[in-house]
């Protein structure tokens, strides 16, 4: 095994190397390398370690560790050598071919909506277009197209339609070990974790441990932590360290750091040739008329600009949400997802593999709430280029997970697994009652999670939600606040007799506090 992880190791390292060779941080190393040759400090005999010493001290040394964490935050460690490159996407085959025919069917959908419509995939603007759509560029909102014959490709819903027919073919007719007993909607055995696995994984949530985000009847007064994790975020920052904000935001982040926090974790720095790529973005979506736009449009129009917290950010979400369908960086996610991008092709040329084109150019087809994963971080960042970036890392880390059908722990399917296992073990009564009254809690909390609770909790809890998706780089922690969320309801719940009062209950968790229902869940419940 040994032989086996450092050639795992060795891989890796390849892997960053090569992935860092043609970055600009690289040519940004050579360019200071080259600089400090004129320093006197920096002597011939001792080239090497010289050149080393400067990198160190003026800063750039940190830069590098963090693009190389960046690195291995992202991509999961390199399979096998021997492995087919399938396996980085999804290791197993039944997912695979799943998550292909769920490809046709949405594709299928936006192909007929073109048809019905009679409207190309992509058209150029004309000229009078261009110029109007840049004048109004900071205030798309204003417009009011008819969009009525437009609709969302899939809503949620319809993806859990497709979840919960997934079967593994190696296991017929249900005989599958240990997971017999599974009564929830999810059928196929994948590992999820139990609760002493979670409260290992998840430590810093412990009772005992300060955290942002909870009430005042604390036994500490919660001012003496506030005002000692505010100093330490300030030292964490001042030291550049993504590593080291990793690990703080864990507890949560204090207000007036978070943006620069979350920055810092998902390695962002708005550079001269980042906003410069966002121009040219902005400059494509002005010259290019896209159906996807229109999809674009009328999902903000059905969600964003009906919710009280995330109205008057409709115009950023345009903006992000255009550029970000034009921004073909975007493909190099698919080398880890188990989606592949959707192909067009040039009229008259179907199959023609040369004139094939990847549709929309990100790879990307919004469905439903799709603009609900930026929304959040319009309360952070103002500056379009830098909203832009934090989305743009925040999807290929992990929204994108929410969207396909994978075995990854992260995954939407582990997560929903996750979810169902909680309840059922921890809450039999509740998980027995709901089922048999047609009201599976899937149903409900499906769309929290495939939302990441974008929308659902108020703003300030929704960002101490996502502090923890960042500090432990995973998505589950969206299947225990689901479960928790269900335990706090359950006396409630155990005395409906319908899915339609059950969702009730449920229908309004705008004045839930996220970390206290975390931290009883999972470290209050007997286990």
């Amino acid at each position: 095994a040994m032989v086996d992880a450092e050639g795992g190791l060795s891989l890796t390292i390849a892997r960053v190397v090569q992935r860092l060779r043609g970055s600009s941080l690289h040519s940004q190393l050579e360019r200071q390398a080259r600089v400090s040759l004129h320093k006197p400090e920096v002597k011939l005999e001792s080239l090497k370690e010289d050149i080393r010493d400067f990198l160190k001290t003026s800063g750039w040394e940190k830069k590098l560790q963090n693009a190389v964490y960046s690195e291995l935050n992202v991509f999961p460690s390199p399979c096998h050598p021997a492995a087919p490159p399938e396996h980085m996407k999804e290791p197993l085959a039944y997912m695979r071919k799943a998550q292909g025919s769920w490809e046709k069917r949405i594709l299928k959908s936006l192909n007929s909506m073109c048809t019905e419509l009679n409207i190309p995939l992509a058209q150029k603007r004309p000229a009078s277009e261009q110029k109007e759509l840049l004048n109004k560029w900071n205030e798309m909102g204003t417009d009011e197209p008819d969009l009525s014959l437009f609709r969302p490709v899939y809503a949620p819903k319809d993806f859990l339609e497709v979840l919960m027919n997934l079967r593994n073919p190696n296991y017929e007719n249900g005989e599958q070990p240990s997971f017999r007993n599974h009564l929830g909607l999810i059928q196929v055995p994948l590992k999820v974790k139990d609760i002493p696995e979670l409260k290992e994984d998840f430590s810093e949530l412990g009772l005992n441990i300060g955290q942002l985000g909870i009430d005042d009847s604390a036994q500490v007064p919660p001012e003496f932590f506030e005002n000692e994790h505010v100093r330490v975020g300030q030292k964490v920052l001042a030291e550049q360290d993504s590593a080291a904000a990793q690990q703080y935001v864990r507890q949560g982040c204090p207000t007036a750091l978070r943006a620069d926090l979350w920055a810092l974790i998902l390695n962002i720095s708005n550079q001269p040739e980042d906003i410069l790529y966002y121009e040219q973005l902005k400059s494509n979506v002005i010259q290019h008329n896209l159906l996807v736009d229109s999809l674009i449009y009328k999902d903000v129009k059905l969600t964003a600009s009906n919710d009280d917290y995330y109205f008057v950010f409709e115009d950023y979400l345009y903006q992000v949400l255009l550029c970000f369908s034009r921004d073909t960086s975007v493909l190099e996610h698919f080398a880890y997802s188990s989606a592949t991008p959707p192909k067009s092709y040039i009229r008259g040329k179907l199959g023609v593999e040369e004139y094939a084109v990847f549709y929309p150019p990100n790879g990307v087809i919004p469905f439903h709430g799709f603009s609900m994963y930026v929304a959040p971080l319009c309360f952070l960042y103002h500056e379009p280029s830098k909203l832009y970036q934090m989305f743009r890392e925040m999807y290929v880390r992990f929204f994108f997970r929410l969207h396909s059908i994978s075995s990854h722990p992260s995954g939407i399917v582990s997560l929903c697994l996750l979810f169902e296992t909680l309840l059922q073990t921890h809450l039999p009564q509740l998980f027995y009652h709901l089922r048999e009254i047609g009201a599976q809690p899937l149903r409900i909390s499906f769309k929290w999670m495939v939302r990441a609770f974008s929308g659902y909790l108020a703003t300030d809890q929704l960002l101490l939600l996502w502090d923890r998706i960042l500090g432990y780089n995973s998505l589950e922690i969206l299947a225990v606040l689901a479960a928790a969320v269900f335990a706090f309801r359950a006396v409630n719940l155990m005395e409906v007799t319908s899915l339609a009062a059950a969702e009730a209950v449920l229908a309004d968790l705008s004045t839930l506090k996220v970390v206290p229902l975390l931290q009883i869940f999972l470290f209050a419940t007997v286990t």
